[in-house]
């Protein structure tokens, strides 16, 4: 260990150069002030104390460096000016001042609206385990361009209660769904920051500024939907698929509308399952159909009944392109974007505007007709299902074991179809009569 000396221009510029390594040498007059020499001849001032009983040690800078980014040269550090700046470190360090929190904690309190989104979307993880979906993935990324713009590139701490408050309520005039998204996905975030951004432990938002709009009832009512297929119209409906995917003067792409649609109502599946369904996960021999990404994050192999592999029996392959619902548009991404043709027909059937997630609602509304559990339809549209027995000792991947129940529901809707068929011939011999 060095000898304390008081230091200076001159003692230190006079300090011998170690072989290896690096020496400290303290000052005899300031505790905690001290040059460090290491072997390439770098003499650096530093300073080190306890702060909360923890040893710090903390660089002040090169002996004849330039002071900071001051332009002027000339102005470098001196012993003198070290010690100065020692002084008010060691200082800090008795009041528990620790300048490496310190320095964290500034540049934590600079953290953007737009830093945290980035960093989220690349770390988040799902309950599984996985990444985000590339859709949740794309709706924050829409939401922090369209809903919070202006505050993207705001530090996090300057998002206020009354910020949120305002921008809500702004938001809910135009439309109360996506102000509620909007929001959520920025609690979201914010909750995030308050993990990921604590110096010392000690989060710099000191709460979630969308907290307001629980404390304050803010929150818009969830307006569920609730559209469906009437169930004495599915007859009309299934005929009219099965018109369109067998007139001859139906475009290709009307076939592939109505194919789609037939698809949905047979599954009561999502739109996205459907439209990015690929031919490598469909297995005609075995009568199964595979979906490895669904919304629940659940990998699950389903039934193809026979009506939905007498139709998928049918579809044509399009070379090049390994979707079963193909998309012909130039510069599509593949696959079938919508169905609104086959849509707008199947809504003047059913006498109300309808969605393809509508579909979903049918299929259950089905099963229910038919007297089939509620576990099992949740289990055939890939619902999540909040129950422990059936998570725990029920196989929920693989639902081959559902294909009776999958038949039962397509035999119903081919047989309505019948049914509003032969209704329609009695009516057509009626109107001969006359």
């Amino acid at each position: 260990m060095s000898k304390k000396f008081i230091i200076s221009k001159t003692t230190v510029e006079a300090l011998p150069v170690p072989a290896k390594g690096e020496i400290l040498h303290w000052d005899s007059e300031l505790a905690g002030f001290g040059v460090r020499v290491t072997a390439n001849g770098i003499r650096s001032y530093v300073a080190q104390g306890r702060p909360k009983g923890k040893i710090r040690r903390v660089t002040i800078g090169q002996h004849g460096d330039p002071i900071g980014n001051n332009k002027r040269k000339h102005e470098t550090l001196t012993a003198d000016k070290a010690r100065k700046k020692a002084m008010g470190l060691i200082a800090g360090f008795s009041k528990d001042i620790d300048p490496v929190i310190e320095n964290q904690r500034k540049d934590m309190l600079a953290v953007t609206l737009q830093d945290v989104c980035d960093i989220y979307l690349k770390e988040r993880r799902t309950k599984k385990g996985g990444e985000l979906t590339p859709r949740t993935k794309k709706d924050i990324a829409r939401h922090l361009k369209a809903s919070f713009a202006d505050w993207a590139d705001k530090p996090l701490v300057s998002i206020t209660r009354d910020m949120c408050s305002a921008r809500f309520s702004a938001m809910t005039a135009i439309g109360p769904t996506q102000a509620n998204q909007a929001f959520r996905i920025l609690r979201s975030l914010l909750n995030y920051a308050r993990e990921a951004y604590r110096p010392d432990d000690k989060p710099i938002l000191l709460e979630n500024p969308v907290a307001v709009l629980s404390g304050k009832k803010m929150w818009n009512p969830n307006n569920e939907r609730n559209g469906r297929i009437p169930l004495e119209k599915i007859g009309a409906v299934w005929n009219l698929l099965q018109h369109k995917r067998r007139d001859d003067a139906v475009l290709p792409s009307g076939k592939t509308g109505a194919d789609i649609v037939l698809f949905l109502m047979l599954t009561g599946c999502r739109w996205s399952e459907a439209a990015q369904l690929t031919w490598d996960r469909v297995n005609l021999d075995a009568g199964t159909w595979h979906i490895p990404d669904p919304k629940n994050h659940n990998p699950v192999t389903l039934p193809i009944s026979t009506p939905l592999r007498a139709m998928l029996t049918d579809r044509p392959r399009t070379e090049g392109n390994p979707y079963v619902f193909p998309s012909r548009l130039a510069g599509s991404n593949g696959f079938l974007n919508n169905a609104h043709p086959t849509m707008k027909q199947v809504s003047e059937i059913a006498g109300l505007h309808l969605t393809p997630h509508d579909l979903r609602r049918t299929f259950i509304a089905i099963g229910i007709k038919n007297n089939l559990e509620m576990w099992k339809l949740k289990l055939l549209t890939n619902h999540v299902i909040q129950d422990v027995t059936i998570n725990n000792y029920t196989e929920t991947s693989d639902l081959r074991y559902l294909s009776g129940e999958a038949e039962t529901i397509a035999a119903w809707i081919a047989e309505q179809g019948k049914i509003a068929e032969g209704a329609n011939v009695i009516q057509l011999s009626r109107g001969l009569a006359k």
